[in-house]
């Protein structure tokens, strides 16, 4: 078999691996495909000794990143954060670059390596921060704005950044001065003729492409774009990635964006990941340990400099303190494209391998640390600026108001509990709420909102806000296991009032009601009956018929929403798939164990599996009873836990 297909075999089965343990460590996939890179490379197994066999291919991944970077790239979106993008993203760039050119310059004493690795460093993960600020769900906020108007200008600096390097390996100023000059002036010429093309022949080529309603030749069309205009500024002597930015950001504003976009990422995730793979081969690991406490002084002074500079430039233009720490300790880290840049200079021989070496671990260990600094971001900046103190003991808090008499008591003020705080307010049902989020409890109160400072599991808490003689009681936070705690203290010091808790799902109805819930709604069946009820009206069911069955389902406790059949996919965590319950239809043949045996007598029951229909010749007998003796070629619909039902179905069929 050829050695270079068993070499290539081998590195997928280790990327593969890597990527799936990292995306279950939350961890960014590049750091995988570098980790992946160092097991296969020369230093550890030998599998791939010559790492640069593959370097042209995963050339063509910066080729394709910086294609689809320029099909994002909107200038009216540039325009209207103008004041984000260029003012604090820019004046971020130019003085974290000086920064890090004066000090790395006074280390090594060379320019060129200087130049080079502040560029690197002064950039930030575009990848990992916008992915972490939208599962924070920051991205609408103002920090998460903040931080996307910084990184698009760094995406922006990337191109110049790639252009400059390989003049850079011109010896003499004299010679990189004329050598700038000239690549300017070769530049303009080549974006005139690229803005042509891109104004005159790509539209009528995808025009003409698109009416063909072929994929494949959408697809193609679009490599071909990319890689034509790449080589075209190669041919001039510019950079590959200059040339697919350009032809990205011609399209980005044409109606087949979105479908560009689409058709591009699988080649350029899987070339981006060869190309960090090969980063990772060229990685020389004794020479990692022993520049280990350079790589730790490194990461320190970069996190440092990244978050004062920014926090203050946002402070200079008039931002809240809350929001330039919070964007600045988003962008300590360097990114995806420092390591594109790191590359990329060590191949034209200007950046020496033990600087690279360096500079590769600060990369891998800031971006490693990033997802957990950035999902802890909120709660850390509300614990700083809005510190417990700055709230009074709650009891004096409630005594120092005058309060209506059995008021109802909100538990937890997040969406739900605003939204349930708005609807009582409009009716004029008197109402207090507690949350244990200052920040929020800050907001609210400045806002006029009746809530207070403090944690309802807490008994001294619920009592000051009156849960003693509360009437009605919302526990509107989804976790269950918090839940069942602050129940077991609101029956202690109120067995009568009316408990209503939310809850994501029914997994713990059960265990809810048992801890004294007197209602639980659970969002995703409340939307199923809300869907339902849309389209039996839309059917043209009367609403009285409709609101009679909805009521019917609550009160039997959502009994017919309880089991479904399972899928090759499906929404729900793997982990909650076993404690859901499973619908299974097993059809009985001739000679199957159950035939001729009435369903009382088989016990299905006790093996926690419950008989939801039985279809025989067609028609379907709802909850059968359970004197019915069982058939062949009978339909047993059962429901219950998967493993319960697979046995259930082995003992109809077995014994």
């Amino acid at each position: 078999m050829n050695g270079t297909f068993v070499s290539l075999l081998l590195l997928l089965m280790v990327a593969v691996t890597l990527v799936w343990a990292f995306r279950r460590l939350k961890l960014p996939a590049i750091l995988a495909y570098l980790c992946a890179g160092i097991i296969v490379g020369p230093d550890v197994t030998g599998w791939i000794a010559s790492p640069d066999d593959y370097h042209f291919i995963a050339e063509l991944g910066i080729v394709l990143l910086l294609f689809s970077l320029g099909l994002e790239f909107s200038l009216p979106k540039m325009l209207a954060m103008r004041r984000w993008v260029f003012a604090l993203g820019g004046l971020q760039v130019a003085l974290c670059g000086a920064l890090f050119f004066a000090i790395l310059y006074w280390l090594t004493a060379s320019w060129m390596s200087a130049l080079v690795m502040s560029g690197a460093l002064a950039l930030s993960s575009t990848a990992v921060v916008i992915k972490q600020l939208k599962e924070s769900g920051q991205t609408s906020g103002r920090r998460g704005q903040m931080a996307v108007a910084v990184l698009l200008f760094q995406d922006l600096a990337v191109v110049p950044l790639l252009i400059i390097i390989p003049l850079l390996a011109q010896h003499s100023a004299e010679g990189i001065w004329q050598s700038l000059g000239w690549a300017l002036g070769k530049g303009i010429a080549v974006i005139l003729v690229l803005l042509a093309i891109g104004k005159w022949v790509l539209p009528t080529v995808f025009k003409e492409v698109a009416k063909q309603r072929t994929d494949e030749l959408f697809v193609l069309a679009t490599l071909m774009v990319a890689l034509l205009a790449g080589g075209l500024t190669y041919a001039f002597g510019l950079s590959m990635a200059l040339g697919a930015f350009l032809a990205g950001m011609m399209l980005g504003e044409s109606q087949y964006r979105h479908q560009l976009e689409a058709d591009i990422r699988p080649f350029r995730d899987i070339l981006m990941g060869l190309f960090f793979t090969t980063i990772g081969m060229q990685l020389p690991l004794a020479g990692f340990a022993s520049q280990l406490h350079w790589v730790l002084a490194g990461l320190t002074l970069m996190a440092l400099i990244k978050i004062l500079v920014i926090r203050w430039l946002a402070k200079q233009l008039g931002e809240k303190p809350i929001n330039a720490w919070g964007s600045a300790i988003a962008l300590f880290q360097m990114g995806e494209f420092g390591f594109v840049i790191v590359s990329l200079a060590v191949a034209q021989g200007i950046l020496a391998q033990q600087y690279a070496t360096i500079m590769v671990g600060i990369g891998v260990f800031s971006m490693a640390i990033t997802p957990s600094i950035i999902q802890r971001l909120d709660g850390l900046l509300a614990r700083c600026f809005t510190a417990r103190s700055e709230f009074p003991d709650i009891e004096e808090q409630v005594t120092n108001q005058p309060q209506p008499a059995q008021a109802a008591v909100i538990c937890g003020f997040g969406r739900v509990g605003q939204t349930v705080s708005r609807f009582l307010q409009a009716e004029g049902i008197a109402h207090i709420a507690v949350d244990s989020d200052p920040l929020r409890v800050h907001e609210a109160i400045a806002g006029g909102a009746p809530v207070y400072y403090g944690d309802s599991s807490k008994r001294d808490i619920l009592k000051a806000v009156g849960v003693e003689s509360a009437p009605l009681v919302i526990i509107s936070f989804a976790d269950d296991l918090r839940a069942i705690e602050v129940l077991r203290v609101i029956r202690q010091l109120n067995n009568e009032a009316y408990v209503i808790v939310r809850s994501r799902d029914d997994l713990r109805l059960q265990q809810l009601q048992e801890a004294g819930a007197s209602q639980v709604v659970p969002d995703t069946l409340e939307a199923s009956l809300m869907l339902i009820s849309q389209i039996l009206s839309r059917s043209g069911v009367p609403i009285r018929r409709i609101l009679a069955r909805l009521e019917q389902e609550r009160r039997n406790h959502y009994g017919d929403m309880h089991g479904f059949y399972p899928g090759e996919t499906t929404d729900m965590a793997p982990e909650k798939l076993d404690k859901l319950e499973f619908l299974h239809a097993v059809t009985l043949t001739d000679n199957a164990y159950a035939v001729d045996k009435p369903l009382l007598q088989l016990g299905l029951d006790e093996r926690g599996v419950a008989v939801k229909a039985l279809r025989r010749e067609g028609v379907e007998i709802d909850e059968p009873a359970y004197q019915i003796r069982l058939q062949a070629n009978d339909v047993v619909l059962l429901s219950g836990k998967p493993q319960a039902v697979e046995a259930a179905e082995n003992y109809l069929l077995e014994g």
